[in-house]
């Protein structure tokens, strides 16, 4: 298989891509969009490498690190309203056509992926062939919603802990790290030992959280960013692609909430992976590869 690293370059900024794969080969590619916002392509990574491989049928994939994190470009500096949908809608359509693949591709997007995907199908793109959103929803007051009875069902001293230092603004505090690790244990990350992929993506996303900060805010639960009022279910009817929207049972993007999605789309397909939390494709590997290759597969035909 092989993979090529490279740059684009658009309107004073850059942004870092990897192909996986013969864009030129005849598949349709898959363009893996990362979550955060402010995180990397990294923990897509072993996704990315499966579905380009044998299990995956030889699809080739793009991965890419979204403007203000990773190896793409920074803006420490930036304003928060700097950072926006619009933004980040712009790069990815710079470069499907750096890539020359606007005519045909698929989208494979996880949490604020799966949304940023949404964001384009509703555009409806010529080229794109299917999109699959893994942890994503509709609405973020849906999201918060539904957050805030997972953290209501934890036990007493971490919801406590959780509800206090929130409340005092001591989000960075060692007491509420420890609880919000309780609540990735249950809710976001259940392989064990964590993966590498996704513990390398988090640390590059705190050495700069400018994108996150102005989008989500200091807290997952409250969300104070600029996306606490996104909704897009009054849009969803323009979509037109075939959608797979998966999530995992224990997911912090709740079944309830990607259900909102899923009724809401004219052409989409269900799935929830029982055993998996907010990373089906790190907590079930191969059940989730093979969902995704069968739905892109027949999204082909």
């Amino acid at each position: 298989m092989t993979a090529l690293d490279g740059t684009m370059q658009w309107q004073g900024r850059h942004t870092w891509y990897r192909v996986l794969g013969d864009l030129r080969g005849g598949r349709t590619p898959v363009v893996l969009l990362h979550g955060g916002p402010g995180l990397t392509h990294d923990y897509l990574a072993p996704l990315a490498e499966a579905l380009s491989g044998p299990a995956g049928g030889g699809r080739p994939c793009v991965l890419y690190d979204q403007y203000g994190g990773g190896r793409s470009g920074h803006r420490p500096d930036a304003p928060a309203g700097h950072w926006s949908v619009e933004l980040f809608l712009r790069e990815l359509r710079l470069l499907l056509a750096h890539l020359g693949i606007e005519d045909g591709f698929h989208l494979l997007g996880h949490s604020w992926g799966g949304m940023l995907g949404l964001e384009l199908a509703v555009t409806r793109p010529r080229g794109l062939r299917g999109l699959v959103t893994t942890g994503a929803f509709a609405a973020s007051r849906t999201y918060i919603s539904e957050v805030r009875g997972l953290v209501d069902a934890l036990p007493e001293p971490t919801r406590e802990a959780i509800l206090r230092h929130e409340a005092a603004g001591t989000t960075d505090s060692a007491g509420y790290q420890e609880a919000m690790l309780e609540f990735y244990r249950r809710h976001v990350i259940l392989a064990r030992p964590v993966p590498e992929c996704l513990l390398r993506s988090v640390a590059a996303m705190r050495e700069d959280p400018t994108v996150c900060r102005a989008m989500m805010g200091e807290s997952e639960f409250s969300m104070t960013g600029s996306l606490r009022t996104w909704d897009i279910r009054d849009r969803l009817h323009r979509v037109r692609t075939p959608v797979l929207v998966a999530s995992g049972r224990h997911d912090e993007v709740t079944p309830a909430a990607a259900d909102e999605l899923y009724e809401a789309l004219p052409n989409a397909e269900r799935a929830i992976l029982e055993g998996s939390s907010h990373h089906p494709h790190l907590d079930q590997p191969a059940e989730f590869l093979d969902l995704v290759r069968k739905f892109i597969d027949h999204a082909d035909q």
